[in-house]
């Protein structure tokens, strides 16, 4: 920190964010406009710094915007209870079950194909057969 602020693009390579994204940040309420300097530079402070490190440790995890911005307000209310917090927190590990479900889905249909491969000529291909527009109109 020069003099007791942080440039964009210092506060940008300190959290691993684009400054488009900082900006967009800014222009969506997660983060506060800075302070200018006397050239009419963006200075960010240490709780620019820190906020944004909590936004970006947050989409990190996945947490959608919404979640993120409803995560910071109640981190701003240190005394209230963290059941709000631990709702959002469940409620976003109930997403990443059902992605987790997806995926093993998608992994068990992708396994089928490729055990169906005989590794003949591609006109004979399992896989391409079933990704064809023609294997999604036969009944299953």
């Amino acid at each position: 920190m020069t003099g007791g602020f942080l440039a964009i693009g210092e506060l940008g390579r300190r959290t691993d964010t684009k400054v488009e994204t900082i900006r967009y940040y800014e222009r969506i309420g997660l983060l506060a406009a800075p302070s200018r300097t006397a050239g009419n530079y963006r200075a960010y402070g240490a709780e620019h710094l820190n906020r944004l490190s909590f936004i970006r440790r947050s989409r990190d995890l996945g947490f959608s915007l919404d979640q993120v911005r409803a995560l910071l307000d109640l981190a701003d209310q240190r005394d209230r209870s963290c059941d709000a917090v631990d709702a959002i927190a469940k409620a976003h590990r109930a997403e990443v079950d059902r992605k987790i479900a997806d995926l093993r889905a998608l992994r068990r249909e992708l396994d089928s194909m490729i055990d169906q491969c005989r590794c003949g000529t591609v006109a004979d291909c399992r896989i391409i057969e079933a990704l064809s527009p023609q294997a999604h109109l036969r009944p299953r």
